[in-house]
């Protein structure tokens, strides 16, 4: 056989393998278990909100990648295609109301679409940062 053949069958040999890893540790790596993991902190939603407004940036050090447990009274509830925000607001900013923006597991929609404003519950989820709400994704209710 000529050289090139074979240097273009070991490169696509290599790409056969090397598609293999990649499928079967990176795309195909099971999601965590936010709804059975321990809380990194468990903090009053005001309290959460108020340390991102007076300072983001020690904030984000400290809440983002973590799982948060917050307590607090709902202001409403939204729904957005197929997923449900609870809503946390603490003030009125240019763009709207600002707080926590709670997005449910899809399993607790039904549960959370039922909650009344004014509801005091326990909530835990992923925080993934602020922009002008703290954003908590896969969130679960705390028994």
């Amino acid at each position: 056989m000529k050289s090139w053949i074979k240097i273009v069958l070991a490169l696509f040999i290599i790409g056969l393998i090397a598609t293999f890893y990649v499928y079967k540790f990176v795309y195909n790596k099971p999601h965590p278990d936010f709804e059975n993991m321990k809380p990194d902190y468990t903090i009053a939603a005001a309290d959460l909100y108020n340390a991102f407004k007076t300072n983001k940036a020690d904030a984000e050090k400290k809440f983002n990648g973590k799982v948060v447990e917050i307590n607090g009274a709902l202001s409403n509830t939204e729904s957005a295609d197929s997923l449900v925000i609870a809503v946390f607001i603490f003030n009125k900013g240019d763009f709207g109301d600002e707080g926590i923006r709670c997005t449910f597991i899809k399993k607790y929609n039904e549960e959370a679409k039922k909650l009344q404003p004014g509801t005091i519950f326990k909530i835990k989820g992923y925080c993934t940062g602020f922009n002008d709400d703290v954003i908590l994704e896969q969130c679960c209710f705390v028994k």
